[in-house]
Formats: structure tokens, C-alpha cells, sequence
């Protein structure tokens, strides 16, 4: 079984248990929503590709529901600008994908790591750095591998070759890719809203305790008068 479908398969098993119900919720993304794509996904894997002529055609689950699903969340956007940002984020994950393939080695046993896992955490890194927001990052990182292998699929001067887009471990990278670019949004926003949790938590503190200081020096004449009186 590639291993695009076990992890999808696992992120299945974690949202029902409810172990992923944050990181959807700041994508915006239902659970119901979140397991009808990775149902489409792993479903479509198996499906004949569809032709599309000139000798090429395409995987339904590692290409037709990918391009679906990132369409539909850039669709469903709140703003415009993070429409436009997951967009370009796409397109230089896509570009720099295909450039590294053509510039690194891409049969395996010539990396230390298989070449597919590579551009994958590859595409993850970029897609993050660009896609800025949780949501942006998994659109740029599943959309940025399938550009890449459709620029593959064209060449850089449009002649078509004998592929099939989203297959041949596409799909394994589109996952992998997202879970990345996921994955570092949810660590570096984790560790920065601890960070300033922590800051913020001292200063509170240091403010609470000079105003309980405040209030005892306010309190210790009064106490001391009130004793003067009773003494009287």
C-alpha cells in the first residue's frame, strides 16, 4: 500500500478520535469536510486514470481531488489577500519542486533518502514559508507538487511526454508535503504563542504583586490607627 494512502488512512483514524479537532479548526475545515477528501483521495488512487490525450493523462486521488481541494479552500477564503497568498505560495513551491528534480538526482538509491520523500519535505518547507497561515501552507504544499509534475508533464516548452499526472508517488508527496507544511505552522505558532504566553504571564505576575505590595503599605497605617483607638 503507498504510503500516501497509510498516512491518509491514519489522519482519518485521528480525526475521528478527535486528535486533529484544532489544527481544522484554524484551517476552517469541518471533520466531515476533512474525511470526504481523504476519502476522495484514497478512493481515487485506485481508480484508472482519466486520459486527457497526447499521451498523458490523470490520477484521480494524486491529481483530480488535490487541484479540487485546493481550489475549494482557496474558494472559501475569508480574505482576499490570503487568496492571492496561497496562490503565488503554490506556484514557488511548484516552480522550486521542478527545479530541484532537475537539479538533484531523482532515481532512487541516489539520495539518502528516497527523492519523492525529499521534494516532498522540500515543498513542505517552502510551502510554509510562503503560505504563511495554516491554511495557506496545505494549499500551497498538495498544490505545489502537482504543478510541479504538471510542468513535468509539459516540459518547459510545452511538449507533452508519455505521464500521468498525480501518479508515479505524486500522491505519497502531496501528502507528505501538506502534513509538513501543517505540521511547521502548528510547531512554530505552538512554540510562539508560548513564548508569549510566558512573557506576558511574567508581567503579569510582576504587576499583580507590586499592586498587592501597593495595597498592603496602603493598609498598614490604617490598621495601626485603628488600633490606636481601640487602645484610647
Amino acid at each position: 500500500m503507498p504510503v500516501g494512502v497509510i498516512l491518509l488512512i491514519l489522519i482519518a483514524v485521528m480525526i475521528y478520535f478527535g486528535l486533529l479537532q484544532r489544527v481544522l479548526d484554524r484551517m476552517r475545515i469541518t471533520d466531515s469536510m476533512a474525511i470526504i477528501f481523504i476519502g476522495a483521495m484514497v478512493v481515487g488512487s485506485f481508480l484508472p486514470n482519466i486520459p486527457l490525450g497526447s499521451r498523458m493523462s490523470i490520477n484521480i486521488g494524486g491529481g483530480v481531488i488535490p487541484i479540487v481541494i485546493a481550489i475549494y479552500l482557496i474558494a472559501t477564503s475569508d480574505e482576499d489577500i490570503e487568496k492571492l497568498r496561497s496562490i503565488i505560495a503554490s506556484i514557488i513551491t511548484g516552480i522550486t519542486v521542478y527545479i530541484a528534480g532537475k537539479v538533484l538526482p531523482a532515481e532512487p538509491g541516489t539520495m539518502f533518502i528516497e527523492p519523492i520523500i525529499a521534494f516532498s519535505i522540500l515543498a513542505g518547507i517552502i510551502a510554509y514559508v510562503f503560505g504563511r497561515s495554516r491554511r495557506g501552507a496545505f494549499i500551497a504544499g498538495i498544490l505545489g507538487i502537482t504543478i510541479s509534475d504538471i510542468i513535468s508533464a509539459f516540459g518547459v516548452t510545452g511538449r507533452t511526454a508519455s505521464t500521468t499526472i498525480g501518479g508515479a508517488g505524486i500522491l505519497d508527496a502531496v501528502v507528505i508535503s501538506g502534513v509538513i507544511a501543517v505540521g511547521l505552522c502548528e510547531i512554530v505558532g505552538e512554540t510562539g504563542e508560548k513564548l508569549k504566553g510566558g512573557s506576558w504571564a511574567v508581567k503579569k505576575s510582576k504587576k499583580e504583586s507590586s499592586q498587592t505590595n501597593v495595597m498592603l503599605k496602603n493598609k498598614e497605617p490604617k490598621e495601626e490607627g485603628e488600633n490606636d483607638e481601640s487602645s484610647k
